[in-house]
């Protein structure tokens, strides 16, 4: 198991890429249509989702100020939860809700681990763990 800890930051970096990318793809589908979706009056509730999805989920991708974007976009993810899935059942499995509970906890992760690696975070850190600087 030493052999794999030693790729954790690159792990926990794809990680990052892969569920940020995804995550502005539902904040593109609220803003601007994108990818088969319906725009959203943008003062609303889901307009802000859509502003936090988009922004927080391209700053997560590249791994910018990742521990307050992440913080910022579970906290939604948790709401979201709450107020739209909950009342359609307790739980996710029967509320549709999975990918909703997937983010939140993922992004909760990230704000405790950090950007790891293929950051903006760690560039400038200088290449260092990121960790002090976010």
């Amino acid at each position: 198991m030493n052999e794999l800890s030693r790729w954790r930051e690159q792990a926990l970096g794809v990680l990052r890429i892969v569920a940020g990318f995804l995550f502005l793809q539902h904040g593109g589908q609220k803003l601007f249509g994108w990818f088969g979706g319906q725009t959203v009056e943008l003062a609303s509730l889901m307009g802000l989702a859509g502003i936090i999805e988009l922004v927080g989920g391209f700053l997560i991708m590249i791994g910018l100020f990742t521990r307050i974007a992440a913080f910022i976009t579970s906290g939604e993810m948790a709401v979201a939860y709450f107020m739209a899935h909950v009342p359609r059942g307790a739980l996710p499995l029967q509320n549709n809700g999975e990918h909703t509970v997937l983010f939140c906890f993922i992004f909760l992760y990230l704000v405790f681990a950090g950007a790891g690696a293929f950051s903006v975070d760690r560039m400038r850190a200088g290449g260092r763990s990121a960790e002090r600087v976010t």
